[in-house]
């Protein structure tokens, strides 16, 4: 018997569920085969487009093209009906092909970018960590211990620094997925706030991004062959201030 569940999976994957109907969803895949099974070949399906597939963005004067064309077939009055007379038939498929390429522009802005869905992603994992009691592996501020614990376990080496100095505690780490991605997992405390900085092996497919997603802060910057994104309900100036912090002892 097909789970109930089951048609939700698309809609989590194309991140279209808010945080707590994606929470849920998550929950569930933890006891459904059948939902597991939905989620990795929609994973596997993209990971093959990511690897075959050729994406060609259109250039900036094509987009203006159409859209003035659009806008010229708005401000054209409608033809007088006459059967059989070429103003009918041009005014006829004119109008159709506006509709068209309308249509086709609207749903290419609603589809969800890559940057939404790692943001929505990386926002779930760090709600789950919280709400089931699994945000840390392992318990420590000292670099040393957290740091030789993810070898072994983890597919990067991530950069790790307790920044206490600076008001950031680090309290440790833990493995965690992101869109199928094993990813290392910094956990930091900024006064009664926590953030989570998931970091995972750069592949070039996600840009660079600040989001804001259910009332936490996401962001995300690229360093040395690593891709990093943090996420908390703190300020997003202090959050950034983190970011800053960790891309500078990366790069010291």
């Amino acid at each position: 018997m097909s789970c109930v569940r089951s048609v939700e999976i698309e809609a989590y994957m194309d991140g279209e569920l808010d945080a707590t109907s994606s929470l849920a969803i998550e929950q569930h895949l933890e006891t459904c085969a059948e939902c597991r099974s939905i989620r990795d070949g929609i994973v596997e399906m993209r990971k093959a487009l990511k690897e075959d597939a050729r994406y060609y963005r259109p250039a900036a004067a094509f987009t203006a093209r159409i859209r003035e064309s659009i806008s010229r077939e708005g401000r054209k009055t409608r033809p007088q009906f006459r059967w059989g007379t070429r103003p009918f038939w041009t005014g006829a498929f004119g109008g159709a092909a506006a509709t068209a390429l309308a249509a086709s522009l609207a749903l290419f802005v609603m589809l969800p970018t890559a940057q939404d869905q790692m943001a929505g992603d990386v926002t779930s994992a760090h709600l789950r960590s919280l709400l089931d009691n699994h945000l840390i592996d392992v318990a420590s501020s000292n670099h040393h211990v957290v740091k030789p614990w993810f070898a072994g376990r983890a597919d990067i080496s991530p950069p790790v620094a307790d920044f206490a100095a600076q008001g950031f505690v680090l309290v440790g780490g833990r493995l965690d997925y992101v869109d199928g991605k094993r990813a290392a997992v910094l956990v930091y405390r900024h006064g009664a706030h926590v953030a989570n900085v998931f970091v995972w092996k750069d592949d070039g497919s996600i840009g660079t991004t600040a989001r804001d997603v259910s009332g936490y802060h996401v962001l995300a910057w690229k360093d040395g062959g690593l891709f990093f994104s943090a996420v908390s309900d703190m300020e997003s100036g202090e959050l950034r201030r983190l970011s800053d912090l960790i891309r500078k002892n990366s790069s010291g």
